[in-house]
């Protein structure tokens, strides 16, 4: 394992032995709050493109890790401890939580490319959409979240918002950037900290939602999040499920 700074300690998973180390690190961890927060990186990141980088943290330990996909391929998800826990494993238990913004497209991309099923997924964009006191015609992105609902000074959302737009640039096609380089190796600092941040964030937002759903009067909302989050994985592993549809900023239709 190799490791570079930001605000919270990041470990670089690329070889087997480092993916078994993770799995003894995360293995028996508390469900509640959910300790396991997840996002995913790549190149068209769906069925039509690839998986660069997942990223992991570890709320009990405030550890994040990005697990090298793009090196592993299978190996990031199917090498195992002694125990028979791999990150599949994990992913598809229905007794292990875990934390996604927009389950989605990352479910399309495990299950085309992986044979992954995830499941007990917690859906903070869903969370959010149910515990907003104002219209619910469309969901939130992540960005918009972060700015509306958390506690991040001035300085720390401002810090956040630059690594986001310097990385998109990047990226972003109609930028001049290409997906390409979520796959160069060694990873770049600023991948690094994107991938980092944009999950070190996410326990934050999970602890604003989970409460307001909690208050009196939203006792049906949890329900209606489960089945909505369900009905997002179903549909992303459907032949018709289009990743790039406009209808996904629409909220479900039963609500």
């Amino acid at each position: 394992m190799s490791s570079s700074s930001s605000r919270s300690a990041v470990t670089i998973v690329d070889s087997e032995e480092a993916v078994r180390s993770l799995l003894e690190k995360i293995t028996g961890l508390p469900v509640y709050p959910p300790s396991l927060y997840c996002d995913l990186e790549g190149v068209k990141l769906s069925r039509h493109g690839s998986i660069s980088i997942f990223s992991l943290y570890v709320r009990p330990t405030q550890q994040a890790y990005l697990i090298d996909v793009h090196t592993l391929g299978a190996k990031a998800f199917d090498t195992a401890t002694a125990d028979n826990v791999s990150l599949r494993t994990i992913l598809e238990s229905t007794t292990i939580p875990k934390v996604f913004f927009d389950i989605r497209n990352d479910s399309d991309a495990l299950f085309a490319h992986y044979k992954i099923s995830v499941a007990e997924v917690k859906d903070l964009q869903l969370m959010e959409l149910a515990t907003r006191s104002f219209g619910k015609k469309f969901v939130a992105g992540l960005a918009k979240c972060i700015e509306r609902d958390s506690s991040l000074s001035h300085a720390e959302r401002t810090d956040w918002m630059q690594t986001k737009e310097d990385v998109t640039k990047l990226y972003a096609p109609e930028s001049g950037g290409t997906y390409e380089v979520f796959n160069e190796r060694p990873m770049r600092q600023v991948i690094s900290q994107y991938c980092e941040r944009d999950v070190a964030l996410l326990p934050h937002l999970f602890d604003i939602y989970d409460a307001k759903l909690r208050k009196p009067g939203m006792s049906h909302w949890p329900g209606k999040v489960q089945a909505a989050t369900l009905d997002r994985i179903e549909e992303s592993q459907s032949a018709g499920y289009d990743p790039n549809s406009s209808f996904k900023t629409y909220a479900p239709g039963t609500w």
